[in-house]
């Protein structure tokens, strides 16, 4: 056939219509990729992620779920990517990072946010934006800086951002900046040894946290029947607030009238009497935790603190939470919903877990 009965060909078919069913578009390019998906977010129907170079479409409400997944949840949209539009003034032309892909030291990827980020180790796909410690910002004229900034203006080892990936359907009670207006009572939390170990520390308390409220969901205990149970009154000071006034509350759900006026006393705080403080202050109700965490061996033989400290590992800290109820067996399933926790979080925060996980 000549190249212009050919031509006059394809234009027959344009004119019937037929022409899409019987000629595919080769040279289209890869659909953009869409935001890439999180384990800490949350989907709904309709939204669209991408991961491992492919978009998909969530069908129903799903969360930690990465597609393909194994449920159905997500519907594949087909692959994604290509090249990448360089940002103004520069001449980056890097992939685009995705969620759950192994990045070696040296890697170059353009997050979602336009920037460009370069591996300081390997990981398996953090967000650039979250674990800073694997990830530093890069530049186009391929200079990155010469050091991590600091995670936050105070000093503390976990971020805001990192806070809100931890807690994403947390309470609008639990701030962070509650958290560090906490910090002054006690300055050697997660401030002491390495780096490493500070992280560590941090990632701890905050899974143990995550376990006692539900993901910072619920400020005071929720079961009422409780309520009655927590007067001793055969402490000298009594009751003073109420026999069923000392019910757990905040971060580490702290009850007991003993408890109470131990944290209280310990604060320069008059919870004894008025212990509903802890759940109307969110200053004050992350106080009362990290007094615990810092202060109280519980049912253990050692503060959560020194046991990270020290090397004892998290399985010590839930020990000093909840003792023989949780370890030795007491409860397996709540230890491995604690250490899981744990783990994630040490990863959010680009250390590893450390040894003695279990008690």
């Amino acid at each position: 056939m000549s190249r212009w009965r050919a031509l006059a060909a394809l234009a027959a078919l344009t004119l019937t219509g037929a022409l899409l069913a019987v000629i595919p578009s080769t040279a289209a390019s890869a659909a953009a990729c869409a935001t890439a998906w999180r384990s800490a977010a949350v989907y709904t129907s309709g939204m669209q992620v991408s991961h491992n170079g492919r978009n998909y479409q969530a069908k129903w409400w799903t969360q930690n779920e990465a597609p393909p997944g194994t449920t159905g949840v997500w519907q594949d949209l087909g692959a994604c990517g290509g090249s990448t539009p360089p940002p103004p003034g520069g001449t980056c032309n890097h992939p685009n990072w995705t969620a759950g892909t192994w990045y070696p030291a040296g890697s170059i990827v353009r997050y979602t946010n336009g920037q460009y980020y370069i591996a300081e180790h390997d990981n398996p796909g953090y967000d650039p934006i979250i674990s800073t410690w694997y990830w530093d910002p890069y530049t186009c004229s391929g200079t990155p800086p010469t050091s991590n900034p600091p995670t936050n203006p105070g000093g503390f080892v976990v971020s805001e951002a990192q806070f809100h990936q931890m807690f994403p359907s947390r309470n609008s009670f639990y701030t962070y900046s509650g958290l560090m207006n906490a910090l002054s009572a006690y300055p050697a939390f997660a401030r002491t040894g390495s780096a490493t170990v500070q992280r560590q520390e941090a990632a701890a308390f905050l899974a143990n946290v995550y376990h006692e409220t539900g993901g910072l969901v619920h400020i005071v205990e929720q079961n009422t029947a409780n309520y009655p149970h927590y007067c001793d009154s055969g402490q000298p000071y009594g009751c003073p607030a109420g026999q069923a006034a000392y019910y757990g509350r905040g971060p580490i759900q702290l009850s007991w009238n003993f408890n109470y006026n131990a944290a209280g006393n310990a604060l320069g705080l008059p919870l004894l009497t008025n212990p509903w403080l802890v759940q109307t202050d969110a200053a004050v109700a992350w106080k009362t935790a990290i007094w615990y965490w810092m202060t109280q061996n519980g049912p253990g033989t050692m503060t959560a603190h020194n046991a990270m400290v020290t090397g004892a590992g998290f399985g010590q800290t839930i020990r000093s939470i909840n003792g023989s109820i949780e370890c030795n067996g007491g409860n397996p399933a709540q230890v491995q919903s604690r250490v899981t926790r744990y783990q994630q979080f040490v990863g959010i925060l680009g250390v590893p877990a450390g040894a003695n996980l279990y008690c």
